[in-house]
């Protein structure tokens, strides 16, 4: 037997994976976990808007998940990095930084992302901490707090308006000429939401903990937090090289059943989803793994059905 053949191949081996793995261990399908632990979230101190696990470190929600998920039989976790796939007779050829080689029937991307943070000096190690993305996951814990918004536009015209329920002092910064309509600005001031200008330097902070910010002109202005609108990239480029299509937004296209745009592949978690949070990574991973499990069982009745069907005609024949 094969040990390095599987029907299944998830690359990642956070919520979202996790999720599709379980699933899919519940349905007896061989099936490889290929993940080097590097998770986009780990700095993060607590996660949180996700029911039971509210207030755990990311960390501590791995570890239990990966623990449930290896006690079934059929599930394999491999420690490495996928660096690079292709499409084979029987299915997907991943090969890993270590050099090993898997195929699998099915590929899932649960990849995540990788945020590409503005070019200033300290939002690194406050980000996630006391910089964040969202407030469903990290308003509550950062509320009434002096907060700055580091975005432009209608990006942070949208986060002052849901930040706006957390805390009454906000101040967005552009780092630029700011970009509203007069719509916008008439709202931004019916709120007393500031908006300075100056371009940032630095992040001063205390163990990721954000004291103040200073600007290109040296002058400072004392937060406590920020919110800030990152752009990133997808954490793999091997979807795209077996021809997954991206969105406009640069999200792997899926469809309700995550489902990409090549056959066989499916993504679920952050890295498909602009809902970006714990719960929706498992929900899209739960759905993943129940679809592939659906597509197998279709897969290997059309065999079995063609068997029966070509031995009747042999013998019907002798």
């Amino acid at each position: 037997m094969d040990t390095n053949q599987f029907e299944v191949i998830i690359i990642g081996g956070s919520y979202a994976g996790l999720s599709t793995a379980m699933t899919l261990g519940r349905s007896l399908r061989k099936t490889l976990i290929i993940d080097a632990g590097e998770p986009c979230n780990k700095q993060t101190p607590h996660s949180h808007n996700f029911l039971t696990q509210d207030g755990k470190t990311p960390r501590e929600i791995t570890e239990v998940s990966k623990k449930q998920v290896l006690k079934y039989d059929t599930i394999t976790f491999y420690d490495g990095t996928a660096l690079k796939g292709r499409k084979v007779s029987e299915g997907f050829e991943i090969t890993t930084n270590n050099g090993a080689v898997f195929k699998g029937k099915k590929v899932v991307f649960a990849t995540g992302i990788k945020d590409l943070l503005p070019a200033i000096k300290g939002i690194e190690q406050c980000w996630g901490i006391s910089v964040v993305h969202c407030p469903y996951c990290h308003g509550y814990e950062i509320r009434d707090k002096k907060t700055a918004i580091i975005a432009n536009g209608n990006k942070a015209f949208h986060l002052a308006s849901l930040v706006n329920n957390l805390t009454k002092e906000i101040t967005i910064l552009t780092s630029e000429k700011k970009n509203f309509d007069e719509s916008q600005l008439q709202k931004l001031k019916q709120h007393n939401i500031k908006i300075i200008e100056k371009e940032i330097s630095e992040i001063i902070h205390k163990k990721g903990i954000l004291e103040q910010i200073i600007f290109t002109d040296g002058s400072k202005e004392i937060f406590e937090c920020a919110y800030t609108a990152t752009t990133f990239k997808q954490s793999t480029s091997i979807p795209t090289e077996l021809g997954c299509k991206l969105t406009e937004n640069g999200y792997i296209e899926v469809d309700f059943m995550q489902k990409t745009t090549v056959n066989g592949v499916f993504a679920c978690g952050d890295n498909s989803a602009m809902m970006r949070s714990v719960a929706t990574a498992v929900y899209s991973g739960n759905i993943t793994g129940a679809i592939i499990n659906k597509e197998l069982t279709e897969e290997s009745f059309k065999t079995e059905f063609f068997k029966l069907a070509t031995q009747h005609i042999i013998f019907k024949h002798f």
